[in-house]
């Protein structure tokens, strides 16, 4: 249940949310909105893939 919970998250996450690494954004001049999508998104993927 949890698990398919994480990957309906991250179809929703990959269609709404920014992917930075296809526009090359530098990790180091990430606004701290940046790193939270950032952090949302590694979160929901590591959940999905467990």
């Amino acid at each position: 249940m949890k698990r398919s919970f994480f990957k309906f998250l991250a179809k929703i996450n990959k269609t709404l949310l920014p992917s930075y690494s296809k526009r090359q954004l530098d990790l180091s001049k990430a606004s701290k909105l940046q790193m939270a999508i950032i952090g949302w998104r590694v979160f929901v993927t590591k959940n999905a893939i467990d």
